[in-house]
């Protein structure tokens, strides 16, 4: 590496402390007197930044890309500020401030200082009151419009992920660049008021310059009235000059990066674009100026050159534009043919979301936040929920507008084919009677569609109303999602497929490695540990606890691999949880158990088939069981009381199949499911006879 890369690479190592020194060396310059020649140096600097910040902002293509531009218009005004305080020392000291502030009081002024008078003014002027003044209004009103649009951008970054079309790593990057413009043009509305400080800095240290440098030159180095008006007045009108060409450079630039929307191409390629994107326009204007070449006062081989020359700019665009139209048309007939000759592509098609929600055009009104809808965000939380309840991976849920269904009417869907469905009315509350009593409601008649209680639809007015007579009143979007939730608990099993397995087992590797090493791919493959993992959630066994259900896998397989086996082994291990489930405060089990002999004609009728363990017993002698387990269950709820159905381990899973379409909110657990330090009290026994 040859010296000048080695200190390149010093550079960009260091270049936090380079920076940190340089602004502190700025402060300096206003302490430190400086000598003509350093004052040259550091002027032409400020020249340099100048130019190099307005064609910095040329370049981009949307704000963000200088963010830092307005710590940097700070920096650079303070740095001509101290610029100005080491030139005005040397012009009141030594009546000399440099060749460059010399260069600009005579050569660009001329020998008339009240010509760079007024040329300083006329500059001061169009820095202050137009660009400025302008650039600081677009940057508040920008400021103030990405401010109120936050919230519908924030929306549909939610609705892109909840609907799949990006991923969370990506959302947060948008979210992050939504604040980040928020803080832009914020610090862009008050990064003007610099440059707007630093034109009138500069009036005032002119005036004390002229006033100052006529007291100083006559009164201590003697100098003729004429002399010390000419000397002084030419020297500080230079030292403005040169300070306010840098400032109208900055100002520019300033205003350019905050009128410049976002684009794909700089401001140079957009301008010649746009610019020349309309030859009848310059056509026009050529014509115009022909017809101005015609009036003998006007400057007329001008005003014919200028006509000619849009003119040609008008026939050659034209004719350019007429050849982009022929090469789009045979790039149209060409794709065209290529795509006959294609066949469909029709795997778009086999996509299906494994959940999503169609909603009438009535109930669109709740995804917007403009409305006052949150159902985006609540979706968001169930998917929380289900993950900290059930340890269940729901995918981004999807929700559709149909306008084929009733307007107020919603249907949840697993894998296209719907599963539940119910209706809301916006505007409303549901009032819902969990008690069961007697209750006179001004509204309308309903049913609630998550437990089919009885409910009515209120308004505003009747809501504090029914809710002091002991009613549960709830929006329209609590209503749709405890629908989805439940029905989210209900058909986990099926939307926990293979991918959902691989990333909780790739969640566990990361803290407990052995665990999946051993089981996965030696003994069991993913499709079977999917399957115990889905057996487990059809009885809303939750599967949180991933450690001990693959470590129960893991004993369980080296013996049996057969489904029903390992699902039961499992269940055994996780009997603390089982039990925590069904048991009361007082850690009390109410249970219902099978008469003996009962149990012994149920474990006598199972038989092993493709599918797993069933129970094959004569019609009548299911029919009777169903009938008896019914009669208990239903005794015990008229207490009060919710039961679950304690059996041996051996008949346990059988025995659920059998009444699980009959009776499928009973819970069915084995004695070997019962923790330890759990009282079990037997509220019914299900007799023989």
């Amino acid at each position: 590496m040859s010296l000048m890369e080695q200190a390149g690479e010093n550079l960009r190592k260091h270049n936090d402390i380079i920076i940190a020194g340089l602004v502190i060396g700025i402060i300096l310059l206003i302490i430190i007197p400086l000598g003509a020649n350093a004052l040259d140096f550091l002027l032409v600097i400020s020249l340099t930044l100048g130019m190099v910040i307005l064609l910095i902002t040329m370049f981009t293509t949307e704000p963000l890309q200088f963010s830092i531009f307005p710590s940097l218009l700070l920096v650079t005004t303070l740095y001509r500020l101290a610029l100005n305080i080491a030139s005005t020392r040397l012009i009141l000291g030594e009546a000399a401030a440099g060749q460059v502030i010399h260069a600009f009081g005579t050569f660009v002024v001329g020998n008339s200082y009240v010509v760079g008078a007024v040329v300083f003014v006329i500059i001061t002027i169009i820095q202050f009151v137009v660009i400025t003044s302008g650039a600081g209004r677009v940057a508040e009103v920008a400021a103030r419009f990405t401010l109120d649009a936050m919230p519908g951008k924030q929306m549909s970054i939610d609705a892109d992920l909840n609907s799949g079309l990006i991923t969370e790593d990506e959302a947060r990057a948008r979210r992050e660049k939504i604040q980040r413009e928020a803080d832009f043009f914020g610090a862009m509305d008050g990064a003007s008021k610099f440059v707007r400080g630093d034109a009138i800095a500069g009036i005032i240290i002119i005036v004390i310059n002229v006033i100052g440098g006529f007291i100083i030159g006559m009164a201590q180095h003697g100098m003729p009235l004429n002399e010390a008006v000419t000397t002084y007045t030419m020297l500080s009108i230079g030292d403005g000059l040169v300070h306010q060409i840098p400032a109208l450079l900055i100002s520019t630039a300033t205003g350019i990066l905050v009128t410049r929307s976002k684009s794909d191409d700089s401001f140079g390629k957009d301008l010649s674009k746009q610019f020349l994107n309309y030859p009848k326009v310059l056509a026009l204007a050529a014509g115009i100026l022909f017809v101005l070449a015609l009036v003998p006062a006007m400057p007329n081989l001008l005003f014919f050159a200028l006509s000619a020359g849009l003119g040609y700019c008008a026939y050659a665009l034209n004719k350019e534009k007429e050849q982009e139209i022929l090469k789009e048309q045979e790039m149209l007939a060409r794709q065209t043919q290529e795509d006959r000759r294609q066949p469909e592509n029709v795997f778009n098609y086999f996509q299906v979301d494994p959940l999503e929600v169609e909603i009438g055009y009535n109930l669109i009104s709740l995804t917007d936040e403009g409305q006052g809808g949150d159902l985006l965000q609540r979706l968001a939380a169930v998917r929380r929920q289900c993950a900290i309840e059930m340890g269940v991976v729901v995918r981004p849920i999807r929700i559709r507008d149909n306008m084929q269904l009733h307007h107020n009417k919603y249907v949840i869907k697993i894998r296209g084919l719907p599963v539940a469905e119910g209706e809301l009315m916006p505007g409303h509350y549901l009032a819902m009677d969990p008690l069961g009593q007697d209750s006179e409601v001004n509204g309308i008649a309903t049913r609630e569609p998550t437990f089919n209680l009885p409910a009515w639809w209120v308004d505003e007015t009747e809501r504090e109303r029914v809710e002091l007579n002991g009613l549960t009143v709830v929006d329209c979007g609590t209503v749709l999602v405890t629908h989805l939730t439940e029905v989210i608990k209900t058909h986990a099993h099926e939307l926990l497929g293979r991918q959902e397995v691989k990333d909780l087992l790739e969640v566990v590797k990361e803290r407990s490695p052995a665990v999946v090493e051993e089981l996965v791919p030696d003994l069991m493959t993913l499709g079977e540990v999917q399957k115990v993992m889905q057996n487990l959630l059809k009885e809303n066994i939750p599967i949180k606890d991933l450690v001990t259900i693959l470590e129960a896998l893991a004993d369980g397989a080296r013996l049996n691999k057969d489904p029903d086996y390992l699902t039961e082994h499992v269940r055994q291990a996780m009997a603390r949880t089982i039990s925590q489930m069904y048991a009361g405060p007082d850690k009390k089990l109410l249970v219902i158990t099978l008469h003996p002999k009962l149990e012994q004609m149920v474990a006598d009728s199972i038989q092993q088939t493709q599918l797993g363990q069933y129970p094959v017993m004569d019609p009548s002698q299911a029919n009777s069981l169903l009938e008896k387990l019914q009669r208990s269950v239903e005794k015990a709820a008229m207490t009060g009381q919710n039961p679950v159905l304690l059996c041996s381990p051996r008949v346990r899973l059988p025995l659920r199949r059998l009444v699980e379409r009959y009776l499928p909110n009973l819970a069915l657990i084995s004695l070997n499911e019962v923790a330890a330090g759990v009282d079990v009290e037997a509220v019914g026994t299900v007799n023989a006879d």
